[in-house]
């Protein structure tokens, strides 16, 4: 469920109205998505053609205050080339308005279909596509600090008080006890950074056969490592849901890509095991925490910490599959 707040026809037809698109021809709920509201618009665009767009409405869980620096960047990136969706100025030349107190945004409809079962290719392309990213960001003048970082995977796990990992699972306190100890006294200070997306998990990149038509949902992007952004993508891409099985052939797609486009210093290629540990830590404590607090009739449905679990135990165990 990604529709928590409900507009009416009038309201779409008046906010569409204040952007150069045309008039509004329909509006449909998305139901993908976690935190804040969307829809699909059609309108009659320039030359009655017709032209469709993302409406995005930030609902509680976004910092508005952030909203800036998101939407810079993703018209940053597509003025570079890259598959990224651009922001719909209003009239005025704002990339945002506000509705019933709401900020709201309309951004640029990309093709493409999220894939659930990636091939090599697709990988590949995937890791391509995160390299141009890398380098198209590495001039751009906006600023975020990673509030998911390593000081935010001790902050979600004390979250989760005494005893509460374990009632998750018997055996998840004392991996995380010990992995969350070891990842913040190694994790590295002088590797190379620049802006990331830090949650390309395949439900954000939109794809066509083996072509990446669209890199969405940059609202966990912030300024941090550079290859820590490869160590997420490669835990959301190089594994099945579970965590269970790790895809070997995806994992040489992914790497082979994103150094075809730009090249791995040897610190960067040393540092990928504990980076990906710490990826895997990421989106464990992200899941534990709310797993334990999300409500029980919560519209959002609550993501399996132990699928990370298991993938920061094959990290761990398997030092070598960067290698």
């Amino acid at each position: 469920m990604a529709v928590y707040t409900h507009l009416g026809a009038e309201q779409l037809a008046g906010l569409i109205g204040e952007f150069d698109v045309g008039a509004l021809r329909s509006a449909k709920g998305i139901a993908e998505g976690v935190q804040n509201s969307n829809w699909l618009i059609e309108t009659t665009g320039h030359d009655g053609a017709g032209a469709r767009f993302i409406l995005t409405m930030y609902e509680e869980r976004t910092e508005v205050s952030e909203l800036p620096f998101f939407l810079g960047l993703m018209d940053h990136l597509s003025a570079r080339g890259c598959p990224v969706p651009a922001t719909i100025h209003d009239r005025a030349g704002a990339a945002f308005r506000r509705l019933d107190g709401k900020p709201v945004a309309l951004i640029e409809f990309l093709s493409g279909v999220s894939v659930s079962e990636p091939t090599a290719g697709q990988a590949r392309a995937v890791g391509e596509a995160l390299a141009r990213v890398h380098l198209a960001g590495q001039d751009f003048a906006m600023r975020r600090a990673n509030n998911l970082g390593p000081e935010g995977w001790r902050r979600l796990i004390d979250g989760c008080g005494p005893g509460g990992l374990d009632g998750i699972d018997p055996a998840l306190g004392a991996l995380v006890g010990a992995e969350l100890a070891d990842l913040l006294a190694q994790w590295p200070a002088d590797l190379p950074g620049s802006v990331i997306h830090a949650d390309l998990f395949p439900d954000n990149v939109l794809m066509i056969d083996d072509t990446v038509c669209g890199l969405i949902d940059f609202y966990f992007a912030c300024t941090d490592i550079i290859a820590y952004d490869l160590a997420v993508t490669h835990a959301a891409w190089c594994f099945d849901a579970t965590g269970t099985r790790f895809a070997p052939d995806l994992s040489a797609a992914l790497l082979a890509g994103y150094e075809a486009v730009r090249l791995l210093s040897p610190a960067e290629r040393s540092a990928l095991p504990l980076l990906a540990r710490g990826a895997a830590m990421r989106f464990l404590a992200s899941r534990a925490y709310d797993w334990l607090h999300t409500p029980s009739d919560a519209f959002v449905t609550r993501k399996d910490p132990l699928a990370f679990a298991r993938r920061l135990s094959f990290y761990r165990d398997n030092p070598g599959v960067f290698a």
